[in-house]
C-alpha cells in the first residue's frame, strides 16, 4: 500500500498513479496534441530531401533556372556566339500563289475575304500493281519509284474483299498511295509543271474535263521515267500512277481558275483555239 505522501510525491514527479484496473494510464492530452502537429514527411519528400542533402555535401547541387528575364541580362556577345538555324525558304509556288494568285482570284471571283480564296489541299499519288500477285517484288520496286518522286515514302494498299475470278484474297497488296500536304505538295506540283509535265512524248496539254464537280483535278501518268528524280536504267518496268489534286475550290470553274494561275498546261479551249 502506498501512503498518502508518497502519493503526493508521484504526483509532484509528473507521474499519475495506476488506474485501478491494474493498466497503464494514457499519457495526457497536451502531449498527444503536440505529437500530431507534428508534420510527417512522405517517402517521396524524405526522398527528395535526402537527395538534396547528398548533392549539397558533394557539391554537385542543380544550378538555379534561368528565367526570361536572365536570358534577357545575358551579354550580347555570348547570345551572338549561339549557333542560329536558318529558316527554310518558301517554295516558290507558294510564295507566288500568296503574292500574286490570291489577289487576282480575289478580284475576278469578288471574295469578300481572302479565306475565301481557293487553294491547294492536297495531292494524292496512288499506283494500282495487278502484277503483285505473280511478281513479290513489284511492291519493292514500285516504293522505290514512287518515294523518289514524291519525297515521302507510300503506304500500301489492300484488298478489301476477296474476288474469285481475278483470283484477289482479302488483305492482299494491290497497290501504293502517298498524300502529299503543305511544303512538299507544292514542290512536287512545281516539278510536275516544270519539269515532268514537258517530257511527255508529243504532249499537247491536260484535259479541262477532269474535273469531279468540286473542283478536284485528276490526270493519269502512263510512265513514272518522266520524273527527272527516275533514272531509266535502274527501274524493272514501265509503270503509271495517278495524281489527283484536291483544293478548297466550291465549284469547277474556282478550280480550273487556280490551276491555270499556278502554270498548269491545260487544253486551250476551243473559242481561242478557232481564233487562233
Amino acid at each position: 500500500m502506498t501512503t498518502k505522501d508518497g502519493q503526493e510525491n508521484e504526483q509532484a514527479a509528473g507521474q499519475a498513479p495506476p488506474s485501478k484496473s491494474g493498466g497503464a494510464q494514457q499519457p495526457s492530452t497536451r502531449k498527444r496534441t503536440k505529437a500530431a502537429a507534428k508534420p510527417v514527411a512522405s517517402g517521396k519528400a524524405r526522398q527528395r530531401l535526402g537527395s538534396k542533402a547528398t548533392a549539397e555535401k558533394a557539391g554537385t547541387a542543380r544550378a538555379p533556372r534561368r528565367g526570361k528575364r536572365a536570358v534577357e541580362e545575358a551579354p550580347q556577345e555570348a547570345r551572338e556566339a549561339e549557333p542560329r538555324t536558318e529558316a527554310r525558304p518558301l517554295p516558290r509556288l507558294l510564295a507566288r500563289f500568296r503574292q500574286e494568285i490570291s489577289q487576282e482570284l480575289m478580284k475576278e471571283f469578288s471574295y469578300t475575304t481572302p479565306m475565301q480564296v481557293p487553294r491547294l489541299s492536297k495531292i494524292v499519288l496512288n499506283i494500282g500493281l495487278a502484277e503483285a500477285m505473280q511478281n513479290p517484288k513489284a511492291i519493292e520496286n514500285a516504293t522505290r519509284d514512287l518515294s523518289l518522286i514524291s519525297g515521302q515514302r507510300p503506304v500500301v494498299t489492300r484488298a478489301r474483299r476477296s474476288i474469285a475470278g481475278f483470283k484477289l484474297r482479302e488483305g492482299m497488296p494491290i497497290g501504293l498511295a502517298v498524300t502529299l500536304r503543305g511544303r512538299r505538295m507544292y514542290e512536287f506540283i512545281d516539278r510536275m509543271i516544270s519539269s515532268a509535265l514537258p517530257r511527255i512524248r508529243d504532249f499537247r496539254g491536260l484535259s479541262r474535263e477532269a474535273f469531279d464537280g468540286r473542283g478536284n483535278y485528276t490526270l493519269g501518268l502512263r510512265e513514272q521515267v518522266i520524273f527527272p528524280e527516275i533514272d531509266y536504267n535502274s527501274i524493272d518496268r514501265i509503270r503509271g500512277l495517278q495524281a489527283v489534286v484536291v483544293t478548297t475550290a466550291r465549284t469547277d470553274r474556282e478550280g480550273l481558275r487556280l490551276l491555270e494561275l499556278l502554270g498548269m498546261p491545260l487544253v486551250r479551249p476551243e473559242a481561242d483555239t478557232r481564233a487562233a
